[in-house]
């Protein structure tokens, strides 16, 4: 089975948009891997997954963790010993290695200039090889 694509466009706040679809992801039963080299992105994920939700807390950890192969989201890089092949969210500007033993591939694109270009290269990438694509538009 080929995975498959969904695109996020026009994200006024990706790391925002990226705790609300791994929330969503979550309560379809699926694990994450939100993918980024960023390590401050990290630790601003980490934070804001304890807190985007007044109602909810998303159970997560980093990927180098002894608990990543239990937790529902798993934030990093270190993605080859992760087991589940559910959701790779990826936040960086290349695509993710590995990607494609993923049943799914998140791509949150935001509204500036040099985010979006990076984000059209990858959707270019994965059209390119085939990939079906589910496009979604956030904002104008």
């Amino acid at each position: 089975m080929m995975t498959e694509i969904y695109f996020y466009s026009g994200a006024a706040d990706k790391t925002y948009t990226a705790c609300r679809l791994s929330a969503k992801a979550m309560q379809q039963g699926l694990n994450v891997i939100i993918y980024t080299l960023d390590t401050a992105l990290v630790d601003q994920l980490d934070k804001m997954l304890w807190t985007f939700s007044p109602t909810s807390f998303i159970p997560h950890c980093r990927t180098h963790d002894k608990l990543a192969h239990a937790t529902p989201v798993t934030l990093g890089h270190e993605i080859k010993q992760i087991k589940h092949h559910d959701v790779l969210l990826n936040l960086h500007d290349q695509h993710a290695p590995s990607f494609d033993r993923f049943d799914r591939l998140i791509e949150i694109a935001g509204i500036q200039s040099e985010d979006r270009i990076a984000a059209r290269k990858r959707y270019r990438f994965y059209l390119e090889n085939g990939y079906k694509i589910h496009h979604y538009k956030l904002s104008d």
